[in-house]
């Protein structure tokens, strides 16, 4: 077997949320971070099995057309030679999770399972490296800044950049990006989440673009140019502008003529653009297993396409090279993307049924791919990717503040045996792993010793069953205290996590209960039914992403927490390009996420990928990318 150990250090301050809320990863998230539906870097993280979304930081991204050649970023995509698409199937799994739905963007759609496949049919003008990078991607397009005050960027799409129908991507396709994130035409208060009991009319798991580009792309309808100009500096301001859905099909499956629907946006018609709401939100959801009758309303932007009756529910969906790609051809004709549990994911590596995986890292794990032998390649790095525990804070939860409060949370926190699980589940695989104890900053980054001084004690380092039972006693609920861990079914580790809180904590006057379900992500999470949710989020090093997180009323808020103080220090951090500025409001939410408890952060994932021997051009990546992320260039020897 072939084994290597690499450490990526990430710089500065990078968000370690996801997406989706949106993402999640196979292994124990949900998810995009938003990693979304795009090649592209997204605003939010996303949740995964390990789960969901950050993006990369603004440094290390010099780079040229990435895949042309040249002087390209050593964590960018390189050119592999690749000039014409190879017969054949590559078969990947990124875990267990069903695809089900193309627009991979919306509340329920939104995790690591979804966004793997999305990845491959949706380009952006920019992607992520492996170590966190930022590339630009001028097949598709280039951007410019204009201004830096007001900051004012100028994009161009590539003449050639079309949909796999031959319709070309334009300004339309963006002004309906920008509307699906309900600005304030639509939806007063939503985006600036001045309003938190606002209803958004579009189900996108994020409002980045309308929030911090209130007027919108600017531009001619049909136009392959458009500028747009933020209300304040923004930090992540390469990532806003991702990928998008295919405007042309929203109008036509909502009754109206593409340029319609985009001068709708212009004209701040907003009773034209909520009539395309109900395809946005629901049109490309499917039964398990039924792709459309009409494949010409899911078009590909990338190089692969969904493949007419390529999808098997619980099983397999396979994607196809896309003949109208304008970029490098897929290296591959089919890729076959299986729906696997970690338990089965390396005998189906040793059997061919599969040829790359990134199976949970364990020690068992580990030793299984070790009897493989020189068949396959194995690679273990650090991850961008963290587990944490998050309170439930609707009323109905016996932790929100009209129940047990401040009071019980602490209790709670003082019992989860961080420090054990830990030793017992993370060091074997890594030995310098350590308790996580910040959620913004990873220990591996060099600020991280820095934000913990300012924001954190230890006091939850260490079980404290005494000091639990005072502070239960103190909220004056009745014992013992029932709490549900909910999670996505099928997850080992976090079944041991369970395993290990229900042990510490019923001593406490606790009563946990571990409640995973096959459907957490789609219904339990968004729908707050538990008391902890148990889940990761798997980022890229966005700066600012978080916010979608931890303030009032974002959407991937899902247990409802809410503080002014934690939603201030947000606004202050997301709008401003000092790195200085941006440690010190890191510092402080950190601070108020402890003092407050919005949940308990436990550890950063280890992260084992591996493939086939025969199997060339792989490259594992530390973000929530995932190993597929360069799957267009994998071919079979």
């Amino acid at each position: 077997m072939k084994f290597r150990r690499s450490t990526a250090s990430l710089a500065l301050v990078l968000s370690g949320a996801l997406l989706l809320g949106a993402c999640t990863s196979p292994d124990e998230t949900e998810t995009p971070a938003t990693g979304g539906e795009t090649t592209a870097a997204e605003t939010t993280p996303a949740t995964t099995d390990e789960t969901t979304p950050a993006e990369p930081t603004d440094e290390g991204t010099e780079t040229t057309d990435p895949g042309a050649g040249g002087d390209v970023a050593a964590g960018c995509l390189q050119d592999v030679g690749i000039t014409e698409t190879q017969a054949g199937d590559v078969r990947f799994t990124a875990g267990p999770g069903d695809w089900n739905g193309y627009n991979s963007i919306t509340s329920r759609t939104y995790s690591t399972y979804n966004s793997a496949v999305a990845a491959h049919m949706f380009s952006s003008f920019v992607y992520f490296g492996t170590d966190g990078t930022i590339c630009d991607n001028t097949d598709f397009g280039t951007y410019e800044i204009l201004s830096e005050d007001p900051l004012e960027i100028k994009y161009t799409i590539s003449d050639e950049a079309t949909w796999s129908d031959g319709t070309p991507i334009t300004i339309n396709d963006y002004l309906m990006d920008w509307a699906s994130q309900n600005p304030e035409f639509l939806v007063p208060g939503y985006a600036t989440g001045e309003n938190p009991d606002a209803e958004a009319v579009f189900d996108h798991v994020s409002a980045s673009f309308a929030q911090y580009v209130p007027e919108g792309p600017q531009g001619e309808v049909g136009s392959k140019e458009f500028t747009v100009t933020y209300s304040d500096p923004y930090p992540d301001f390469r990532l806003v502008i991702g990928s998008a859905l295919p405007a042309h099909v929203i109008a036509q499956q909502s009754g109206l003529e593409p340029d319609a629907l985009a001068q709708a946006v212009i004209d701040r018609d907003a009773e034209t653009v909520k009539s395309a709401a109900e395809f946005w939100n629901n049109g490309w959801m499917y039964n398990p297993g039924e792709l459309p009758t009409d494949m010409s309303t899911v078009p590909s932007a990338g190089p692969y396409k969904l493949k007419e009756g390529g999808w098997t529910a619980g099983q397999y969906i396979t994607l196809e090279a896309n003949p109208e790609y304008w970029g490098t051809p897929a290296g591959t004709e089919n890729l076959v993307f299986r729906f696997l549990d970690d338990a089965v994911q390396i005998q189906s590596l040793e059997n061919g049924d599969i040829q790359a995986a990134e199976p949970q890292a364990t020690v068992d794990t580990l030793g299984q791919l070790e009897a493989l032998g020189d068949a396959v390649n194995v690679e273990s790095i650090d991850s961008l990717t963290w587990e944490h525990l998050d309170f439930n804070f609707r009323e109905q939860s016996v932790f929100s503040d009209a129940q047990g409060g401040i009071e019980l949370r602490q209790a709670f926190a003082h019992c989860v045996p961080r420090q054990q699980i830990v030793d017992q589940l993370v060091k074997p695989i890594n030995p310098d792993a350590v308790i996580m104890n910040a959620r913004e900053v990873f220990p591996f980054q060099d600020d991280y010793e820095d934000v913990l001084g300012a924001s954190y004690e230890g006091q939850y380092d260490e079980v404290d069953i005494e000091a639990a039972q005072a502070l239960i006693a103190e909220a004056g609920v009745e014992t013992p205290v029932e709490v549900r861990i909910g999670y996505r079914a099928g997850n080992q580790r976090r079944t041991d996590i369970v395993a290990a809180i229900a042990a510490s904590c019923n001593q406490a006057g606790f009563n946990v209960t571990d409640t995973n379900s096959a459907t957490f992500f789609d219904t339990e999470l968004p729908h707050g039914d538990y008391e902890v949710a148990l889940f990761a989020w798997a980022g890229s090093g966005q700066i600012a992403s978080g916010q979608n997180i931890y303030a009032s009323g974002r959407p991937q808020n899902y247990g409802e927490y809410s503080n002014a103080d934690v939603d201030a220090a947000w606004s202050k951090l997301a709008t401003t390009l000092d790195e200085s500025v941006q440690l010190e409001a890191t510092k402080e939410i950190e601070k108020l996420l402890w003092d407050t408890l919005y949940g308990i952060p436990l550890f950063a994932h280890p992260k084992t990928a591996a493939w086939d021997a025969e199997l060339s051009n792989v490259r594992p990546t530390t973000t929530q990318d995932g190993i597929s992320w360069n799957a267009p260039q994998w071919q079979l020897s």
